[in-house]
């Protein structure tokens, strides 16, 4: 065992505790960005001049009307950019563009006295455009061949041959929607300057070190002159990763040139229609299995619709190829990835990043063609998993595959599956207008940044004389606890209690080059570097300690606030004696920790390496329940088995788990976002603009029984105290209610019925499914998307994407349906 992860006696991780700021979240108490501008005097308040086109170009902007508006102090314009008119980390993201290159980009900012007062200015802005053509969608881009940034390229083994040796071919198309962040907290950031022109930015920000150089490059000062501060945040799930980085930057230019602070706050209709989402992908992919369903190639194509802009659409592509396997042993595989270029917002970072558009492709794959191959979806996914010794696509040894079984087989047996399958089976006999149906899938997700040098971080531990602890660290609290598990670190680390340990809020002046709380590596890397701080000092107080107690440094412990010494005298000198006592012998009592991801190489040209620390194993079962009149559906159980290592605080992690699990579940059922595709002068407008039409999982979508436990004996080697990464895996275990919805709309049909189900699985698309399935119950092979076709035709291959959605295929081979109906 590492000496990263072993841990103490009676630790404080592994503790069931609340979230540090539980109380203040449900009393109100907790301050946000917003928060703050009732405590600054003097606030200006920002508005954008949103554009009406999807595409065009800025022909003229008269700034002069909105100045004759009560209460209005400036418009802000590119001729205000002192440094770098862009806000993106790819240069491809101007601040303020004379190109609108989607509905509602911002093309100036009014700054008003009151929020109305900036709101009619805005509105008294007048702007000329000159409309250009636009893409909307991804088939659009693919069609025009519309494309940005890398085309990645995963290959291993012989991938033709094994098609030509295979028992079974099936080809199909598979398009799947992105999804709102839908965080209870807009983007919001309130800048002020110093009387030295130091920059202050209170952000709402998962990268306040990337908003720090991204305001200063807009600025065009150095780092120093700017310092950001995230106090917390009311969610981020990755759409705080990018996007706060120019709403930050107007806020600063705004208190720069004005001399007064300046609130910039989106309302959630500006958010939602000038934020980026997760990625929407389109899919196109042939898969060969031999006579005992096991798979023996997988050739695709993944298209991510990027939007407008790059931001993080290339690294969240090379994720999603990376994890297209996966829990499933592949042997031969190609897959081509490349982004599409459209006029819409730019898509960015979002819970999982890229893996579980990766994973759905595959998850889709097993769902259609199980029933093909005459096989249980469940008996068909369990027996392609990895195991000892095999490797992934990329190269990187999958360490602990047993733990997938493990976890299988513990939500076959705590779920009563077998018991269960057989109730289903006798229930769906008797009722011929609503079906039921158990789905269960696995998860297998790589922890680490793509990028190896994000892979760091550092911590600032202030120990005071008279014995308390100050911790400050580089990752930012989203609500996700991340904070609670590095008071609970700090404290194992350096044995005292609990109420020993405060924090403070994440500054680029303490903890400086940090990376983005993302990746799920929050607790990873920054928990690293808290232990390592906490180590620095404990190993100076250990001397002390040995001189006191008349015993070498390596006899001496701390724990629960006392020092001893194992084969000593017994004498036991209180934590904060101890301090004080070394305070006067001139010891240091603070320390700046630092902690890099040992064991990661990754080559992004040849997509080869080891990029991840560890893998995250989890597996769900999903009950459900159809109704054929309506495609309406209840979930009735949820069974989760996941592995967070040995959890650093238990009741975190299950929260994590369950709102992970939920979050997922909305995005594959109920989250459809909508933009308008027609040739109206409202092309591009996003149409799903409110909580009112953009659907959300709430408590009428929970589970009716909701079961959540952590594997057992999953110790993690070379991690903090033996934990794993909680963040994004969860969420993919969310497949297991689509997969739920496929078999229970398959029911309507007869055996062996192969169903297409869009994504997300509104209930309208489900009825169409239920349809699909009864029309293949009268014979109409057609209307149930799988046909048969004549021997000889070469059939379509996933790199052509020009070629015919349903092309006929090879008598051993089968085409399946497009994923989505008209």
């Amino acid at each position: 065992m590492s000496h990263l992860s072993e841990r103490p006696t009676n630790p404080v991780v592994g503790q069931d505790l609340p979230h540090e700021s539980a109380q203040l979240h449900v009393t109100g108490a907790a301050l946000y960005t917003d928060d703050l501008v009732l405590r600054t005097h003097g606030t200006l308040h920002a508005h954008p001049v949103q554009a009406p086109h999807a595409h065009a170009r800025v022909t003229g902007l008269r700034t002069a009307p909105a100045l004759e508006v009560p209460g209005v102090v400036r418009v802000l314009t590119a001729s205000d950019v002192t440094g770098v008119n862009d806000a993106g980390v790819k240069h491809d993201e101007p601040l303020f563009p004379d190109e609108v290159m989607f509905f509602g980009h911002s093309v100036a900012w009014v700054l008003g006295e009151t929020l109305e007062a900036a709101r009619l200015g805005a509105a008294a802005v007048e702007v000329d455009y000159e409309p250009l053509p636009s893409i909307v969608t991804v088939r659009e881009a693919i069609d025009a061949e519309s494309f940005q940034g890398a085309q990645p390229h995963l290959e291993r083994g012989d991938v033709e041959t094994a098609f030509d040796g295979a028992a079974h071919v099936f080809s199909g198309e598979f398009e799947f929607a992105g999804q709102e962040h839908f965080y209870l907290e807009t983007h919001c950031a309130l800048a002020l300057v110093d009387e030295n022109g130091q920059v202050f930015v209170q952000s709402s920000t998962q990268h306040p070190s990337e908003t720090q150089e991204i305001v200063a490059h807009v600025l065009g000062v150095p780092s120093h002159e700017v310092t950001v501060q995230c106090l917390r945040m009311g969610g981020g799930f990755g759409g705080k990763e990018m996007q706060p980085h120019g709403l930050a930057a107007i806020a600063a230019i705004g208190a720069r040139l004005t001399g007064r602070p300046v609130r910039l706050r989106l309302t959630r209709t500006q958010d939602l229609t000038m934020s980026g989402k997760r990625h929407g992908f389109h899919s196109r992919w042939r898969v060969a299995f031999d006579d005992d369903g096991r798979l023996q190639a997988l050739d695709a194509t993944l298209t991510a619709d990027g939007g407008w802009s790059l931001d993080l659409s290339e690294p969240v592509l090379a994720r999603a190829l990376c994890h297209v396997d996966n829990a499933y042993w592949i042997p031969n595989v190609r897959v081509n990835g490349r982004i599409a270029r459209t006029n819409k917002t730019s898509q960015t970072a979002f819970r999982g990043f890229g893996g579980p558009q990766g994973m759905l492709v595959i998850e889709d794959v097993l769902g259609r063609c199980a029933p093909l191959l005459g096989l249980d979806p469940a008996d068909l996914r369990r027996r392609n998993f990895y195991t000892d010794g095999q490797t992934t696509p990329y190269g990187q040894p999958v360490r602990h595959p047993e733990r997938i079984a493990a976890a299988w087989d513990a939500v076959v047996a705590s779920g009563e599956l077998e018991r269960r399958r057989e109730e289903v089976a006798r229930y769906n006999a008797e009722h011929p207008d609503t079906k039921r149906a158990i789905g269960i899938t696995p998860v297998k997700f790589g922890i680490s940044f793509n990028l190896t040098a994000f892979n760091q971080a550092g911590a600032l531990v202030h120990v005071y004389k008279d014995g308390s602890v100050l911790i400050n660290h580089g990752g930012t609290e989203m609500g996700q606890g991340l904070h609670t598990k590095m008071l609970q670190v700090a404290a194992t680390a350096l044995g005292v209690p609990l109420s020993t340990v405060r924090l403070a809020p994440t500054r680029t002046d303490k903890v400086p080059n940090t990376s983005a709380t993302a990746a799920s590596s929050g607790a990873d890397l920054n928990g690293g570097a808290v232990k390592n701080a906490c180590e620095q000092i404990t190993d100076r107080l250990r001397a002390v300690a040995a001189g006191r107690l008349g015993v070498h440094p390596n006899d001496v412990r701390f724990e629960d606030g006392v020092v001893h010494a194992i084969g000593g005298t017994g004498e036991q000198v209180p934590w904060a004696q101890l301090v004080h006592q070394a305070y006067f012998q001139r010891v240091q009592l603070w320390a700046a920790g630092f902690y890099r991801t040992e064991g990661l190489h990754w080559d992004s040209s040849r997509m080869q390496g080891s990029p991840f620390k560890y893998f995250a194993y989890g597996v769900a079962a999903t009950e459900v329940e159809v109704d054929g009149f309506t495609g309406a559906y209840r979930t009735r159980r949820v069974d989760i088995v996941h592995d967070v290592g040995d959890s650093l605080s238990p009741l975190v992690d299950i929260g994590q788990i369950e709102g992970g699990f939920v979050q997922g579940a909305g995005w594959l059922t109920l989250e459809d976002l909508r933009w308008d595709e027609s040739d109206r002068a409202s092309r591009g407008r996003l149409a799903t603009q409110a909580a009112s039409t953009y659907k959300l999982p709430s408590f009428s979508e929970m589970p009716e029984e909701f079961n959540v436990s952590l594997l057992e004996q999953a110790h993690e080697d070379g991690v903090v105290y033996g934990s794993k990464a909680v963040g994004e895996p969860p969420l993919m275990l969310a497949f297991s209610v689509r997969e739920a919805l496929r078999q229970a709309t398959a029911a309507f049909g007869p055996a062996g019925t192969s169903v297409d189900l869009a994504s997300p699985a509104t209930p309208e698309a489900v009825f169409w499914a239920v349809e699909e399935a009864r029309a293949a119950g009268e014979g109409h092979p057609d209307d149930a998307h799988v046909e048969v076709a004549a021997p000889g035709d070469p059939g379509v291959r996933p790199e052509q994407p020009d070629a015919d959605a349903r092309p006929m295929q090879p008598e051993s081979e089968r085409a399946v349906g497009a994923g989505a109906r008209p």
